[in-house]
């Protein structure tokens, strides 16, 4: 998938940090279409066990094709801030963009907390802020002579950059009951593709593709300019933009 090529070495980048080791068992929170599980049922073989959650129904019938073969990964629709994992059965939870959607990241945290055991780890990636992330920054800024006024932003309400301050989160961590906090930034020049790969890509996700999907008779006054300004990017590897995250990881302490 275009949009797998761009994500993908972001959230390497955590399971990195994560560290997982064979035999271990891992919690993959927001797990989406199933790559990341897959990518950890590889690390945590040949005898340990991976459990994707995820909201969405839609989404997790493409991960359950994903992993389709491998016994070791199992799906569970649910949503982490509240479904009862049971007496700590992970020795480490990882998350590639699936964090920052929580009512009550207090609670969520907690709850992913207490599915760990003592001194379980956790890694995950989020986006710091989208002033920061070209990757969402160059395409709004080409089509917002276009676009009707936005209303205000919330900083703390749940949405791809609430975690852009990492003293925030590390607030809620340590709320959570974790600690050995680390937030690392990183930046890496990312891409779906070619050019005109990215302009579909640009048009469905991030923040420019979520005013196209509630104004869809926007794109065609939009698109033109976006892709222009796509191009000026575009090389042999196709269209690359940088995109800024946080790396973080913690351990869970005992309350």
């Amino acid at each position: 998938m275009p949009l797998e090529l761009q994500l993908a070495p972001l959230g390497r980048r955590a399971l990195r940090a994560l560290t997982p080791k064979p035999g271990e068992h891992v919690l993959d929170i927001g797990c989406g279409g199933g790559e990341t599980a897959v990518e950890l049922a590889c690390a945590v073989a040949p005898d340990g066990t991976v459990v994707g959650i995820d909201r969405s129904a839609a989404v997790l019938a493409f991960a359950r094709l994903a992993a389709k073969g491998c016994e070791r990964v199992r799906f569970v629709q649910a949503d982490a801030q509240v479904f009862d994992f049971g007496p700590a059965p992970f020795d480490a939870a990882f998350s590639r963009f699936g964090v920052m959607f929580f009512d009550d990241p207090v609670a969520a945290f907690m709850n992913i907390r207490r599915s760990l055991r003592p001194n379980g780890r956790l890694a995950f990636v989020c986006w710091r802020a989208l002033e920061e992330n070209q990757l969402d920054m160059l395409p709004l800024k080409a089509a917002q002579v276009h676009l009707p006024p936005q209303p205000a932003h919330n900083p703390d309400a749940p949405g791809p950059f609430v975690f852009a301050n990492p003293d925030r989160v590390r607030g809620i961590l340590e709320t959570a009951g974790f600690a050995e906090i680390e937030i690392m930034a990183h930046d890496e020049q990312v891409g779906s593709g070619d050019l005109e790969t990215m302009l579909a890509v640009c048009s469905r996700v991030g923040a420019l593709g979520k005013i196209l999907r509630e104004n869809p008779g926007l794109q065609n006054s939009v698109l033109p300019g976006v892709r222009s300004a796509l191009a000026a990017h575009d090389g042999p590897d196709g269209v690359r933009l940088n995109a800024a995250i946080w790396v973080v990881t913690a351990r869970a302490s005992r309350l």
